[in-house]
């Protein structure tokens, strides 16, 4: 899931000024905490904005005549129906129709995609669908990409940005400057909030996330650490791949099968759709009678037989609960079943819950 550390952000200061010891993700030293409390930088998300150094993943940039169908064989979305300026989230499959991946990809125009995805195999994928075609296929850890999530993003970053962010749609990018920097803003984020993402270069990068808390202080902006970012993130039932789906799981057991495009051609398609109805497991959620967060890996049992595992816990002071995203078997998925959380001599009860457990109708990230 991780590999050897041999990727840097240019934040990598000011994240240990925070008090963050680099953890390792994707290669690269990451805020998994600060000095401050997740729990502060919870409730900036939500009532403010929380600023994120999302730059460990990859941005790797396809270009060429064959990119549209390099991208397109490698990615589970029509990406034939994404006009420039504008970009798609879906899964990246194996061959056997498993779920290798995911990943956010934008449509840069002029030949020109722009793939950004997580821990997973993308990269290698886009070579193999690459080979002896017409593109260009380049990761770049120079394009750095901060993410203000949270209700005063938009109103921040607009006021600083030559581009009419309050116009731009979700899941929409634009080519900008923001406080004189040339730069990429996109709709998207990771937060259950409405927020933008920052693509901006290594050089200017250190000055935008000066001047985002700078002027954001007094509308109550603060960098948050990955932490924070498990516990909105949770709330709003958005997958981490490695934690929540890996290369064992059908997109239909990682509830990623909306995202398969209906007329195929992409890696995988044909044993994906063989797969579907012989779901093991589905995502789902609970909420556990713990008045702390669970560990992680647990056991969940239903009448004595074993239906399931935790996947990602977090405890959500904001909705007093503690809550978990996990893999349950079809039958014991449905809200209101009550099961027993069992690991390391503990057992807690459980209930499964509608997921996502946050603005269920997304009225805020769709706002």
């Amino acid at each position: 899931m991780t590999e050897e550390l041999s990727r840097t952000s240019a934040l990598a200061g000011r994240h240990t000024a925070l008090g963050s010891g680099l953890e390792d993700w994707n290669g690269m030293g990451t805020a998994w905490e600060y000095s401050s409390d997740a729990c502060d930088e919870h409730d900036a998300v939500r009532e403010a904005a929380g600023l994120f150094d999302m730059s460990p993943l990859k941005k790797v940039h396809v270009r060429g005549a064959d990119a549209a169908s390099v991208v397109d064989h490698v990615a589970t979305r029509d990406l034939s129906t994404v006009a420039p300026g504008q970009s798609a989230y879906g899964a990246v499959l194996t061959e056997a129709g498993t779920v290798a991946d995911d990943a956010i990809v934008a449509n840069m125009g002029g030949d020109h995609w722009l793939f950004v995805h997580g821990s997973g195999a993308s990269m290698e994928l886009l070579g193999e669908s690459g080979a002896g075609r017409d593109v260009s296929i380049e990761l770049d850890d120079d394009l750095h990409d901060l993410s203000l999530q949270g209700p005063a993003a938009l109103g921040l970053l607009d006021a600083h940005s030559t581009a009419d962010l309050a116009g731009l749609g979700y899941f929409h990018q634009v080519d900008t400057e923001l406080f004189g920097h040339a730069c990429t803003i996109s709709r998207t984020g990771y937060s259950g909030e409405r927020g933008y993402e920052v693509f901006v270069g290594a050089d200017a990068v250190g000055d935008v996330w000066d001047q985002i808390l700078g002027h954001g202080a007094a509308l109550g902006v603060m960098p948050c650490s990955f932490t924070a970012l498990d516990k909105v993130r949770i709330e709003a039932a958005l997958l981490f791949y490695g934690y929540d789906m890996n290369d064992e799981h059908t997109p239909w057991e990682a509830g990623l099968g909306w995202s398969l495009s209906r007329s195929g051609g992409f890696r995988g398609a044909d044993a994906a759709a063989a797969s579907r109805g012989a779901e093991r497991h589905v995502v789902a959620g609970i909420s556990v009678a713990h008045d702390d967060m669970v560990v992680g890996e647990e056991l969940l049992i239903l009448d004595g037989a074993e239906v399931g595992v935790v996947n990602s816990p977090a405890w959500s002071h904001r909705l007093q609960k503690s809550l978990a995203l996990v893999h349950l078997t079809p039958s014991a998925a449905a809200p209101g079943t009550t099961l027993e959380v069992v690991g390391d001599g503990v057992t807690h009860a459980a209930t499964v819950e509608a997921i996502p457990f946050f603005d269920p109708t997304k009225s805020r990230t769709h706002a």
